[in-house]
């Protein structure tokens, strides 16, 4: 909070600027509240830049000490300035109009149906009694029906449904929790669902699968404990084998699939609802997550979910044993989430056996939020509906920047002053849908933030989707390096630039000598990095189908243990392998230094899924495995800054166990990694580490390293705000093209 000379309690009319979300959160009728208990004249209004408050009589310091302590549970206050003006000797306080111009306050994320309206959605004395679109200034649709700030009902999906009397006299009354609740309706004036819920329950209860309109998009939903229900939803989605989220009626139905920890159930109980991952009980449907040890659980977020829940459980009631429904993305074929009702009752009449809309139109889709806790805090999987567009604080203001990611899990950052704004989840952008998506995020969010970029910042990658959109709009463009980027994510978020150590482990990044670079030791300090180290290059046979085909990872590590006599015989099932051997014998095999294909290698090699129906299974099966890790002692060499695992690897080509060989793996690449940092540490000076890349997403590994870091006397740091895959790219190319910027003009200014 800041505050001018002159602002004691002697001076009777204070005017104050509030920024942060404070607009459609119940802030106004808050302050409204609160000076009239203080007994203070003036007003409140929302502005271009968050709110404007001015209060004058004898206690008006009071006011000011009080405002951020009992603010609403949606708003953020980020910054509070106060200075003294001339008294005009008004009594009366009242909420003004919204000041239009230039925008730079912002919309608050989603959040999911508050306890009160769960009353009176359940009160038959309510006149929201069962009604599905029940919201107030605490909960509720908000980023996914906004048009544009201010954030006003005339800007949002409700400005085609007029009031009723009683929804207006609640919208126009500072004492009611519905006060300039944009989102307001009931029956008599609002949203209209196409179907009953009774029926809607009666289509789950007997093994149907139903679509319906979510906050952000559609959702297939069927019978959880139905394994005939949810193969049959694999089959028509055409989802083999990638697990499948489930939601229940409340926090205490939890113990009956899944085993949680009380920071695992806050997680899930918070108003953003995000599907957090747990460890499964194994008493649903097998096919919802095959092979896999960790569940994701949700829990209702908007009142047609609870609606469901209690037609389930009056009409269709289970003994011993609540509901727990499948909720997944309708989105076919890895497309975006599809938002629009006529699209939605084509494209999905063949998968879905019902198909329920209604007649509030989706503005911004977003996907669920996906989320664990790793090391005793949240760990973001996918960042979307409920969080975005929170932003992230930066260290310092920074000039506008637009930066658009990477090519898959795609995300688009745009900053404004010393805040990041991340985007939701786009998915991605391998398909016409999924770059369409990503174009439409891009303009949706400069608009609503009302910035004009100065620099776009992109992947060093030349033929990813998002470089050459960065390439037709004109800007000065900064490429930024793949795991650069990963490492500034970090380090923007932790509020930092440089110098600090950074190990990177993930998929697949352009190198700056254009190779297939994926597990890296860098030095970062400022805008620029340095490649310290790097693990042993592995030939990929077959190129990006080693990727997703694990077996030939393992037959390649089997071939630089020169054991390529071996690999037909062990690979036998693979109409391939007969070739394979001779195949890497030849020059020119691509290579890569990936950390995601080490995974691959031990999951081939340990004879766990031989082909990747979808990105990552085969290391979350390997790590589904895992119940302690085990470290294999001389198990690793380091030599130059290279990381070869290669003695590891010749104990899990002689095949072991697949749980040993799994517990071995994780236990000693985890204290392998920790040694390397160590060393470099060590010889730089430097105790600070950045964690990033898909690798962390990996909750052992994460925590192994973490744990064998703080024991080194070092200083991890791990993505909290952000996911460590490539959801968290945008950020960091932001960042590095901050630094940039402020770096030139810090060298102009001196010149």
């Amino acid at each position: 909070m800041t505050m001018d000379r002159g602002t004691s309690a002697a001076v009777r009319r204070l005017r104050l600027h509030v920024r942060g979300a404070v607009q459609g959160v119940g802030f106004r009728p808050y302050v409204y509240g609160l000076a009239t208990r203080y007994r203070l004249g003036g007003f409140v209004a929302n502005d271009p830049h968050g709110v404007v408050i001015e209060v004058e009589g004898e206690r008006a310091a009071d006011f000011v000490t009080a405002l951020p302590l009992e603010k609403p549970p949606l708003a953020r206050l980020d910054d509070i300035s106060v200075h003294a003006v001339g008294a005009i000797a008004s009594e009366q306080f009242c909420i003004r109009a919204s000041e239009q111009g230039r925008v730079s306050t912002r919309i608050v994320a989603d959040a999911a149906t508050c306890k009160e309206c769960l009353r009176e959605l359940f009160d038959p004395n309510s006149r929201f009694y069962h009604y599905p679109f029940i919201n107030c200034t605490h909960c509720g649709p908000r980023y996914t029906i906004a048009e544009r700030l201010p954030y006003d009902r005339a800007a949002t999906a409700m400005k085609r449904f007029a009031m009723c009397r009683a929804c207006a006299d609640d919208y126009a009354n500072p004492g009611s929790r519905r006060f300039h609740a944009e989102a307001i309706a009931c029956p008599d004036c609002g949203p209209k669902l196409s179907h009953e819920i009774a029926d809607i329950a009666a289509a789950i209860a007997t093994g149907k699968i139903v679509a319906i309109k979510g906050l952000g998009g559609y959702q297939l939903l069927c019978d959880a404990r139905d394994d005939e229900v949810v193969c049959r939803l694999r089959q028509r989605k055409q989802r083999d084998q990638k697990p499948f989220a489930v939601m229940v009626p409340a926090v205490d139905a939890v113990a009956d699939i899944a085993d949680a920890d009380s920071a695992e159930l806050a997680l899930l109980e918070s108003s953003p609802r995000p599907i957090v991952l747990m460890r499964s009980r194994e008493r649903l449907a097998p096919a919802i997550a095959p092979e896999l040890s960790r569940l994701g659980v949700m829990l209702p977020v908007a009142p047609l979910h609870h609606l469901i829940f209690d037609a389930l459980n009056t009409a269709h009631a289970r003994s011993g044993e609540s509901w727990a429904i499948v909720a997944t993305s309708a989105n076919p074929g890895g497309e975006p989430l599809l938002i629009d009702n006529r699209e939605a009752e084509r494209r999905l009449a063949g998968i879905a056996d019902l198909v329920v809309t209604h007649d509030r139109d989706i503005v911004t889709r977003a996907d669920d939020s996906v989320a664990a806790v790793v090391s005793g805090r949240t760990q973001f999987i996918r960042r979307a509906r409920g969080y975005v567009p929170e932003p992230v604080r930066l260290a310092r203001s920074v000039p506008p920047i637009l930066a658009v990611g990477g090519a898959l899990k795609s995300t688009v950052t745009v900053t404004r002053g010393n805040e990041a704004f991340v985007s939701q989840h786009i998915g991605d952008l391998d398909t016409a849908e999924g770059v369409r998506f990503f174009e439409e995020t891009v303009q949706h969010l400069l608009s609503t933030l009302d910035v004009e970029p100065v620099i776009v910042a992109h992947d060093l990658h030349p033929n990813m989707a998002s470089t050459r959109f960065a390439e037709t709009r004109g800007n000065r463009l900064i490429a930024v390096q793949h795991h650069h980027a990963h490492a500034a994510a970090v380090l923007a978020e932790h509020g930092s630039a440089g110098p600090a150590l950074a190990l990177v482990l993930d998929g697949f990044g352009h190198g700056s000598d254009g190779g297939n670079w994926g597990g890296e030791l860098l030095a970062c300090d400022g805008a620029h990095f340095r490649r310290l180290g790097h693990l042993a290059p592995m030939k990929m046979p077959g190129g990006d189908r080693a990727a997703r085909e694990p077996w030939r990872m393992g037959a390649s590590v089997l071939h630089g243990l020169g054991q390529g006599d071996v690999i037909a015989t062990r690979f036998k099932s693979q109409p391939q392998a007969l070739r394979l051997g001779a195949m890497l014998d030849q020059p020119g095999v691509p290579a890569t230094t990936s950390a995601g294909r080490l995974f691959d290698a031990a999951a081939g090699l340990l004879g766990l899924c031989p082909v990747q129906s979808y990105e990552g299974e085969a290391a979350m099966k390997l790590e589904a495995l895992v119940r302690s890790p085990h470290i294999a002692q001389d198990g690793w060499i380091i030599e130059r800054g290279v990381l070869s695992l290669a003695p590891l690897f010749e104990r899990l080509a002689a095949r072991i166990d697949p749980v040993e060989g799994a517990e071995l793996f994780h236990g000693t690449l985890a204290a392998a990694c920790v040694d390397w940092i160590g060393r470099t540490a060590r010889a730089t000076g430097i105790s600070s580490v950045a964690l990033s890349g898909g690798c962390f997403l990996n909750a052992i590994l994460s925590e192994e390293i973490v744990r064998g870091c703080i024991a080194a006397g070092l200083s991890p740091l791990l993505p909290r705000q952000m996911p460590p895959n490539d959801g968290g790219l945008s950020l960091g190319q932001a960042w590095i093209a901050a630094l940039t910027l402020l770096e030139q003009q810090d060298l102009e200014g001196t010149a």
